[in-house]
């Protein structure tokens, strides 16, 4: 059945008004409420009228456009009252905060890279770290923005090795000045780290040698932070490199339930469905933009989407975008439930980065020279793929994690 004679998935919306027409190829969409849909008709909104128009200018300039940050975050999107009641009453559906995140990196990465480092990796820092009381406390202000944070894990020498090879240090004191501890490291890659209240730290424990984890104040003393120049990648997105130099911390913001990678590793195996998802966005921005382009580009006489070849290449697009979908929409409705494994993220985030990857190189050649000008889009899905095809776990470390599930053995080296 085509996706024009398909029944209506969604009461009340005709199959032209479907939100993801082009690149949603089997409709997941239909698994979205009318309020849900509604909610991101409002973020599309939001992002072709006030975001879009800014995103050449500020990724040739690599800032991030601070007058978009306000209005994103006054349009209600972490736990939308309208689809979850009264505050705290019930969350938000796990599929909308999927699509939610798709919406934003088929517009642009670093605005997807942004708004998750809240509502994803600092939200679930809280969520999975926090103590009962420190939730009650922090959880609300975190959904309103009112606490602003981030994610501070990575550190100059350590990425794919931080379970041993985090070096950031951690000393608690106890006297007369109270209850505290003491940190002392680096931290690098922190995206958004310039304009947070807190940085959620982690450091190891020298007395005994575990992971702990920190919210430290962004303008403590000791606390310098350096924005990263030179990027070709994600040039929006403002990444730090942050120094803890003595810095005082005192226990009441330290996160209570973590007290080993263990714990730390029950966030990543939240959070890389979330980069999943970026995947997932960025290959349908690309597509859609190729799309675009070759049915509006004419060479020798005729459509360039006319050609055999290029509509081979919108094939291969389309396929590699409704694979990944299916992937995320499968491991968020795994999660939905409680099911949380490691080597299901990780195949996730693994096969959605290395579809994208193929799927902006496409897009970059159908668009052919004008592929690596700003103007037809293609452009920043292709350059900033090569960061979201890193980040929250390589290629490598992800293979090795389904490995290790499939046969028992642990090929990680020790």
């Amino acid at each position: 059945m085509s996706v024009e004679a398909r029944p209506e998935a969604v009461r009340g919306t005709a199959p032209q008004e479907r939100l993801y027409s082009a690149c949603d190829y089997y409709d997941a969409e239909s698994l979205l409420t009318d309020g849900e849909r509604h909610v991101l008709g409002r973020l599309r909104s939001f992002l072709d009228e006030q975001a879009q128009p800014l995103l050449a200018d500020y990724w040739e300039r690599g800032e991030f456009p601070e007058q978009l940050a306000q209005p994103l975050i006054d349009l209600d999107l972490m736990e939308p009252a309208e689809l979850t009641g009264a505050p705290g009453s019930r969350p938000a559906r796990g599929i909308y905060q999927g699509f939610r995140i798709f919406e934003l990196a088929r517009t642009d990465a670093s605005l997807a890279t942004w708004y998750t480092a809240q509502a994803g990796l600092f939200r679930t820092a809280i969520r999975v770290g926090a103590s009962a009381e420190q939730q009650a406390e922090w959880m609300p202000k975190v959904i309103d923005f009112s606490l602003k944070g981030v994610f501070s894990l990575t550190e100059p020498e350590s990425g794919s090795d931080i379970a041993g090879g985090l070096s950031t240090a951690a000393r608690r004191v106890r006297d007369s000045g109270g209850d505290y501890w003491v940190l002392d490291g680096a931290k690098r890659w922190i995206g958004g780290a310039a304009t947070a209240d807190v940085l959620a730290v982690f450091a190891r424990d020298v007395a005994d040698h575990q992971v702990k984890a920190f919210l430290v104040d962004r303008q403590a003393e000791g606390v310098t932070l350096e924005k990263i120049h030179g990027k070709t990648s994600l040039r929006m997105m403002q990444n730090a490199h942050i120094t803890l130099d003595g810095v005082r911390v005192p226990e009441a913001m330290r996160l209570h339930n973590v007290n080993s990678f263990r714990d730390v590793a029950a966030m990543l195996r939240a959070m890389r469905s979330d980069v999943a998802w970026i995947a997932t966005g960025i290959s349908a921005g690309a597509f859609e933009a190729a799309l675009r382009y070759v049915t509006q580009r004419q060479q020798f006489g005729r459509p360039l989407g006319s050609f055999q070849l290029v509509q081979e290449k919108l094939a291969r697009m389309l396929g590699n975008v409704t694979s990944s979908l299916s992937l995320v929409v499968r491991l968020t409705e795994q999660q939905d439930r409680g099911i949380y494994r490691d080597q299901d993220s990780a195949l996730a985030k693994m096969q959605a980065s290395l579809l994208m990857r193929e799927t902006v190189a496409l897009a970059r050649e159908v668009v052919g020279g004008n592929g690596i000008t700003l103007a037809s889009d293609v452009a920043r899905f292709h350059a900033d793929a090569e960061a979201v095809y890193s980040y929250e776990g390589t290629h490598e470390i992800n293979a090795l994690i389904i490995g290790r599930a499939l046969t028992g053995e642990s090929a990680f080296t020790r």
